[in-house]
């Protein structure tokens, strides 16, 4: 069955850095576009980063450009998120996620919208303070 584990969340403090990572298995990997969404208390689930089945398109959410970057190793099957410059409103749990479907071509870019994905981990604590 699909699995996708995150790890690499913890607390630090704002203007730190963290890198979470999400190791994927039982499915093709490098024919999925990925994703971390972060959902904090209260808060409905966000798409802060996604990133296409090759790695050469990337989206992020306007809240994290410019602080964090996504990345993937198609050969551990691993996705990344390297997380700067971290703000106490980054706090949430944040969540790995795998999609497939649609043509990746032409200004296809990777979804940021949770419908768009087929599936999920069952997330990391990542928690900033002032």
């Amino acid at each position: 069955q699909v699995q996708l584990v995150e790890s690499g969340g913890g607390s630090v403090q704002a203007g730190g850095s963290l890198r979470l990572s999400c190791a994927a298995s039982g499915l093709s990997y490098s024919t999925y576009y990925m994703g971390w969404f972060r959902q904090a208390p209260g808060k409905e689930r966000e798409g802060v980063a996604a990133i296409s089945p090759g790695g050469a398109r990337t989206s992020y959410s306007d809240s994290v450009k410019g602080r964090f970057t996504i990345s993937r190793d198609n050969v551990q099957n691993t996705l990344y998120l390297q997380m700067n410059d971290l703000k106490t409103e980054d706090t949430a749990m944040y969540y790995c996620t795998a999609g497939r479907g649609g043509v990746y071509s032409g200004n296809w870019l990777p979804p940021l919208a949770s419908p768009r994905y087929n599936y999920w981990g069952q997330g990391t604590q990542v928690t900033v303070s002032s």
